[in-house]
């Protein structure tokens, strides 16, 4: 599959690149797409939720009123979930939500996510820029450039760049990242993925590395 590589206005340069197939080409797995965003997501989990239990609750242990012979239920304690102001029945406790992954199905996900979007004509090739200085309103001119302003998308970088990234931090439907972090998650939240043009030999190493 080849693409057209666009500059900064949006206009075409004059030249193409190809795809890899054995990324972009691939047949996708979405069971293995489901799993790498399963644990992206639950990684981000701080798992810090807490309640109390019967032994973390203040209050008296004396036994309320005598076993038998009330008409009423047995109450043991006034620390009991079934009295306000009591505990927490099978309440939630602190807890790691995080679990791993192989490294070669996580390699398969983000291989997947990308041949979706190629499939989906969802990417896009820009050459390689540089801002001097950090400035949204720039930011914003290529993208207006590429008319993707108004979608949700990712400018993939071959390496992280101060000036690009302030420069679109701020933007709500915007994020930018360096070819090394490129994840499934952020690959499927985008609607148009946007490669700077020397981000793709990175890729193909990190994806393609045995």
């Amino acid at each position: 599959m080849e693409l057209a590589v666009l500059n900064t206005s949006g206009a075409d340069t004059g030249r193409k690149l190809k795809l890899n197939n054995e990324i972009f080409g691939i047949e996708p797995n979405d069971h293995a797409i489901y799993l790498d965003v399963k644990q992206f997501l639950a990684n981000q989990r701080q798992g810090t939720h807490s309640s109390k239990e019967r032994s973390m609750v203040s209050g008296s242990t004396k036994k309320l009123h005598r076993q038998k012979g009330t008409g009423g239920s047995r109450k043991g304690s006034i620390k009991s979930g079934t009295f306000v102001g009591g505990a927490r029945i099978h309440g939630p406790q602190p807890r790691d939500y995080s679990f791993k992954l192989n490294k070669k199905l996580k390699q398969l996900a983000r291989k997947s996510a990308l041949a979706h979007k190629a499939k989906d004509n969802q990417i896009v090739l820009l050459e390689d820029f540089q801002m001097e200085t950090p400035k949204t309103k720039s930011y914003m001119g290529i993208l207006d450039g590429l008319k993707v302003s108004n979608t949700k998308t990712l400018l993939v970088l071959a390496d992280y760049n101060e000036n690009i990234y302030k420069s679109g931090r701020n933007l709500p439907k915007t994020k930018i990242m360096a070819a090394k972090d490129l994840n499934t998650y952020d690959i499927l939240h985008a609607d148009k993925v946007i490669f700077v043009e020397n981000s793709l030999s990175v890729i193909e190493n990190i994806l393609n590395k045995a």
